[in-house]
């Protein structure tokens, strides 16, 4: 490998050659195809030499590709370009179309994201957790309004529960285009994209005259909120490295599962306020909102190591004149049609074919479905057996926060065992607490269902839901961590894939907590969740143990495997 700062025999001497552009050329190598491993490459796509994006196709926008995919014009090819060349052409074009040059940060580049300086990274890390912490509170304060809400639009119970599922749904759906564009576009667009629109929606849910409205913002906010939570946990293994990721991962998911928490202690009260109530819980967040988005310029940059690279190749052959200099991934890019195909369908490739991404999902998406059935079913245990008030209900839900701090705190037990055995057992050694979660996460809710009595005393099942929380925040930290540690560069699209399936979760139980409950009462109602939970207790045992041969045989995660060997 040549870098460009250097002058070697196997550098061209071309006309603009990039010793007179030390700015770009520091920091930067030069690869072969042979010597390059890109591991943003989707291991699905084959693009054969003689098929690789033209000169002109390189530097073509987006836009331009889009309307040659609408009208049908093909994309042209190195062969295409070539057999269109008389052979004078060809002997003048034969220079230019050499085998390509590929770049790559040298080692320690600042510009490579996961060497950005130790502030830019915790402040990259405290503003996207900011936007996790926004998508998480609005995801249950909502559900405080409910009462002064069925009153001023006159609409049912069941009516105003759709708005909570209808956010998850949107939470669910959208990541499986968005999380995968932003790693082909970038992470930073989204960020912008998202937080505008996120906005909006608590505008037109304050302003609504009818359920109607309410519903469909709540869909569209949550799928502007969805970025909060699959495109973070993409944004912090872009940026730290697998042996310092554990202190971003743990904040991360304190926001987000914690979050759930918080929203509804500060909604309970406002609900309680007749000047204020279901509108005002809306507006406030809204102000909230407002200081993200003037905080984010100012915090963010783009942390797509791909992109970076793209954008870099680019004007080096705008100042050299030389168009072999290319980003690897370019060469996946310039077809839009594979593009799409990318984009759209690997979240759900991973989630269907990779038993990883499948199993985390089916365990995680049973724990946040019921989640989100405690945040429906919490109002009506604490009033109905204890006679509480709407502002002392949401002050309960404080205990998810509880929770997920204890779970924090216990995290740096989980850090030391990873720091201790991660050179033995790889991403696996992530999975400790999660093993303790598992069996954890059944007993908790036995104790909740049992404590489910007028005479027993409330804080029995204030302590069962602290324990909830504390499993499903250990659950939900392990699967971004291990996700994140086995699938890397791919990282968002395995998070939008178990997000798909644990925010339907979300989105279906809600919809049959108020029937289940009055048929089979708080405590039948609740062990039968506890018994599902308990023939879930294998699955972190399973991936602890047998892990390794499990991602061996999965494409996706073989490909990260092979990189880091190579490293």
């Amino acid at each position: 490998m040549a870098s460009h700062t250097q002058s070697s025999p196997s550098t061209p001497n071309l006309e603009g050659d990039l010793s007179t552009t030390p700015t770009l050329a520091e920091g930067i190598v030069e690869k072969s195809l042979e010597d390059i491993r890109e591991p943003e490459w989707d291991p699905r796509i084959v693009v054969p030499r003689d098929e690789r994006p033209s000169d002109e196709a390189l530097d073509e926008s987006v836009v331009h590709h889009l309307a040659g995919l609408v009208l049908h014009r093909p994309i042209t090819s190195h062969k295409d370009q070539h057999d269109s060349l008389s052979i004078s052409e060809k002997g003048q074009k034969k220079r230019s179309h050499s085998e390509p040059i590929y770049i790559d940060f040298a080692e320690g580049d600042e510009r490579n994201p996961v060497n950005f300086p130790l502030r830019k990274k915790w402040a990259i890390t405290a503003i996207a957790c900011f936007s996790t912490l926004l998508a998480s509170t609005t995801a249950s304060a909502y559900n405080m309004g409910f009462g002064s809400m069925m009153r001023d639009l006159n609409c049912s119970h069941l009516e105003a529960t759709a708005g909570l599922s209808l956010y998850t749904f949107g939470f669910a759906i959208v990541p499986l285009v968005s999380a995968s564009f932003s790693e082909e576009f970038g992470r930073l667009p989204l960020y912008y994209a998202s937080g505008i629109g996120f906005l909006f929606m608590y505008m037109m849910i304050a302003l609504s005259q009818n359920i109607e409205t309410v519903l469909v913002a709540r869909f569209i906010q949550g799928g502007f909120g969805s970025t909060g939570a699959t495109m973070v946990g993409g944004t912090i293994a872009d940026i730290w490295s697998a042996k310092d990721r554990g202190l971003p991962m743990s904040l991360f998911s304190v926001v987000a599962v914690g979050g759930t928490g918080l929203g509804p202690v500060f909604a309970g009260w406002i609900e309680m306020n007749t000047k204020l109530e279901w509108r005002w819980i809306q507006w406030i967040q809204m102000m909230i909102c407002g200081l993200y988005l003037v905080l984010l310029p100012f915090t963010l940059s783009e942390t797509r190591s791909s992109i970076l690279l793209t954008r870099l190749a680019r004007k080096i052959r705008k100042k050299s004149g030389d168009h072999r200099y290319r980003a690897r991934v370019e060469d996946e890019r310039a077809n839009l049609r594979t593009l799409i195909y990318i984009s759209c369908t690997r979240p759900v490739h991973l989630m269907i074919t990779e038993p990883v991404v499948s199993s985390f999902s089916l365990w995680v998406g049973f724990a946040w479905g019921v989640t989100y059935v405690l945040i429906e079913s919490v109002a009506g245990v604490f009033s109905d057996l204890h006679g509480f008030t709407i502002g002392q209900v949401g002050t309960v839900f404080v205990t998810m926060t509880i929770g997920s701090i204890i779970g924090f705190l216990t995290n740096i037990y989980q850090d030391t065992l990873y720091a201790k055995n991660v050179a033995t057992r790889g991403p696996e050694a992530r999975l400790y607490q999660a093993c303790v979660a598992g069996i954890l996460l059944p007993v908790s809710m036995f104790i909740y269902a049992w404590c489910s009595f007028t005479f027993v005393p409330w804080i029995s099942l204030a302590i069962a839901l602290t324990l909830y929380m504390l499993a499903t925040f250990t659950i939900y930290l392990s699967v971004f961590s291990y996700l994140a540690d086995c699938y890397g560069p791919f990282a968002s699209s395995a998070l939008a894939g178990q997000s798909l399936a644990r925010n339907l979760a979300a989105t279906a139980f809600p919809m049959f907590t108020t029937q289940m409950y009055a048929r089979l009462d708080y405590k039948w109602a609740n062990t039968l969740f506890g018994g599902i939970a308990v023939l879930m207790v294998p699955i972190p045992f399973i991936l602890f143990f047998y892990g390794p041969k499990i991602r061996a045989s999965s494409r996706f995660s073989r490909a990260v495997m092979d990189m880091a060997a190579s490293k």
